[in-house]
């Protein structure tokens, strides 16, 4: 016997929102309701444009007013034209406001690790709940180019390189590979793309140039979690248009057997099989496409 699926995700819905207090007044104590806090939680985050918060939140202009005038009335932010544009507002913390998201800050950490402890496969929950945050936000990933040694972009390589360790029959090593080589996937050379969820990383892609008119796309990698809705192909759009910015006239890649999904991918979005043009000891098909 299966349960009816409707009734899972309603079960589901109706236990994220006890847990997270949605219908409480005040929002884990501190005299305010969930809206407003999440609104104080954007500012804090580095979110100044109403707009843009508004978008984020999924608000309508009418709550997001009133949320905005209440937090106001507390002494917890300012509202001020945008100096780059009157017709938009935008908003900051003052040193109240500041202090109240750190408090909410502190107190949210001490649940969720209060929240996993109490699980007895805290690795199985937390997967999960990547699985449902990644499919929730797929409308709010944004693609950011980044320093390859950035600390977002070393997370998703090292998740890359573990994959391919385990899914490789001799395993990986990188320092066997042709190494992605920092200063060749920086502009003017290169790019290093990496897909951001809600502040996380969840996947990547690199644009290795020479300078030349030729270049290569290494290290695709999308996190389990987000797989299927569209990511990788995403990041190698991405990657064309970085290559198309650089004067770049043709793309190569190589890829490995043991990884048919990524060769699926590049065979529907116009790649072409060619001969080797490496001595790689790893990938077994080459691919190559013409901008």
């Amino acid at each position: 016997m299966t349960y009816d699926p409707v009734l899972r995700v309603r079960r589901f819905n109706r236990a994220v929102t006890s847990e997270v207090g949605a219908l409480d007044i005040s929002f884990l104590g501190r005299g305010r309701p969930l809206g407003a806090a999440r609104v104080l939680n954007s500012i804090g985050q580095g979110q100044s444009d109403v707009a843009v918060i508004r978008d984020y939140l999924g608000l309508d202009s009418g709550l997001m007013s009133r949320l905005l005038r209440s937090l106001e009335e507390e002494g917890l932010i300012e509202t001020v034209p945008n100096p780059r544009d009157a017709r938009r507002r935008i908003a900051r913390l003052t040193e109240t406001g500041r202090s109240e998201f750190h408090a909410y800050e502190t107190l949210s950490n001490a649940r969720a690790k209060t929240f996993l402890a109490q699980h007895p496969q805290p690795e199985e929950l937390l997967r999960a709940m990547d699985i449902i945050a990644s499919s929730l936000g797929r409308d709010h990933v944004v693609l950011e180019e980044k320093d390859p040694r950035h600390e977002d972009a070393k997370y998703c390589l090292s998740e890359y390189y573990a994959e391919l360790a385990r899914r490789f029959e001799k395993g990986f090593d990188v320092s066997l590979s042709r190494d992605p080589g920092a200063r060749d996937m920086i502009r003017p050379r290169g790019a290093f793309l990496v897909a951001i969820s809600d502040g996380l990383p969840i996947g990547c892609v690199g644009l290795k140039g020479s300078g030349g008119e030729v270049a290569e796309i290494k290290r695709l990698w999308v996190a389990p979690s987000a797989r299927g809705l569209g990511l990788a192909k995403r990041l190698m759009l991405a990657a064309e248009t970085a290559a198309r910015e650089l004067c770049i006239k043709v793309l190569r890649l190589d890829t490995n057997s043991a990884l048919p999904e990524a060769q699926q991918l590049y065979r529907r979005t116009g790649w072409n099989e060619i001969d080797r043009f490496n001595d790689d000891p790893y990938p077994d098909t080459f691919f190559e496409k013409r901008l």
